[in-house]
């Protein structure tokens, strides 16, 4: 037998086939190249099949990080909290028609998703900021067949390594990693030109600084504040909480704040009016405070709500960097650098519409004065 000649005309059938079925090993390639993995904040290795066209971001913050991308096509179902009030939400404020869309849960820190309500408005994937472990998230995959990709903001309130990654695990699941770059390297542009603009600045000459008011886990009056606050942490201002050796959110003993007397105070404009109402109560507690006296108490925009709204962290530090550091930061117009960060991360010039509500970078006093 004429072996050659038989393996060639077997070699020929083959082919044949092959080219007859339609099938071809480089599509079958193609296929396999559509699937996209990537790896989670939880660690966990997760495959979406191809760019997602519809998208459902649950969880505190979820959806924030996914407007940055400034789009509003794959966006598939609303949170019902995001749905209730745009209040102090830029990402909502800047996408008002997100409130048309389906409901698929309550939302909010104490729910849990609703499995149901997602799957009835059939999301490509889940990107969610719920969960503790990867048990819940696996569980929350399990129950509707979906993707489900963990995001985390990290521990800081802004310019976390986390948020980095997680921007950057969005984009590449929906199709968008040079929007993903960009956004990383704004952020990262604001953190290095605030850190440079302060970095040589002595301590001994820089003024003592407190946060008051903040919010957690609901509004507070001047006693509720943060130990390593990271807004201060970029401009290297001196945070009198610090020496508590405390991380994170703080409720002091008010009289620990006349012991520190601090040059500077701000106050959250969330728990602004809490501080009014006390100060009409007790005026000789903040009367004795050095800031009080010499008008050196100023408002800040209210970024907690539903996780850190990172754009109007960002512009505080900006302001609160103008208010310590004039000369540093003399080339800056706060409202206008509010502006161009809102701009950049969701596409609208905002402030206006955070100063109406919430009052705005100022001076404040209590005579009814305010700069």
């Amino acid at each position: 037998m004429n072996f050659k000649l038989f393996f060639k005309h077997i070699l020929i059938f083959v082919f044949m086939a092959l080219v007859l079925s339609g099938c071809s090993f480089d599509n079958r390639q193609d296929t396999n190249t559509n699937k996209i993995t990537v790896t989670d904040a939880l660690g966990r290795t997760v495959a979406v099949d191809a760019v997602a066209d519809r998208v459902v971001a649950i969880g505190p913050g979820a959806l924030r990080l996914y407007c940055y991308f400034n789009t509003d096509e794959g966006l598939v179902g609303i949170e019902q909290i995001d749905k209730d009030d745009s209040t102090g939400k830029p990402y909502m404020l800047a996408n008002p028609s997100f409130k048309d869309l389906p409901v698929i849960g309550q939302g909010g820190p104490n729910n849990s998703p609703d499995p149901e309500k997602i799957i009835g408005v059939k999301p490509d994937v889940i990107f969610s900021t719920y969960a503790p472990d990867s048990a819940s998230v696996d569980k929350l995959q399990a129950k509707t067949g979906i993707p489900v990709i963990a995001l985390s903001y990290g521990k800081a309130s802004v310019f976390d390594p986390e948020i980095y990654n997680s921007i950057r695990i969005i984009g590449e699941i929906i199709g968008k990693e040079e929007r993903a770059r960009q956004i990383v390297d704004y952020m990262e542009n604001c953190r290095q030109d605030l850190n440079a603009r302060t970095k040589g600045i002595q301590d001994g000459i820089k003024p003592s600084i407190y946060i008051g008011a903040l919010g957690m886990k609901g509004t507070h009056g001047i006693e509720s504040t943060y130990g390593a606050y990271s807004l201060f942490d970029a401009i290297n201002a001196k945070n009198v909480v610090d020496e508590t050796g405390r991380i994170g959110s703080v409720m002091i003993d008010k009289e620990k704040l006349i012991d520190w007397n601090p040059d500077i105070i701000f106050i959250d404009a969330g728990g602004w009016e809490i501080v009014r109402q006390d100060y009409n109560k007790n005026r000789e507690f903040y009367t004795v405070l050095s800031a009080f006296k010499n008008g050196e108490v100023y408002l800040q925009l209210p970024f907690n709500y539903y996780h850190t709204n990172i754009g109007t962290a960002m512009t505080n530090a900006y302001y609160m960097g103008k208010v310590m550091f004039p000369e540093q930061f003399e080339d800056v117009d706060a409202e206008e650098k509010a502006d161009q960060i809102y701009k950049f991360l969701l596409g609208k010039e905002l402030y206006h519409q955070m100063k109406k509500d919430f009052g705005g970078f100022k001076r404040i006093t209590f005579e009814g004065n305010e700069d």
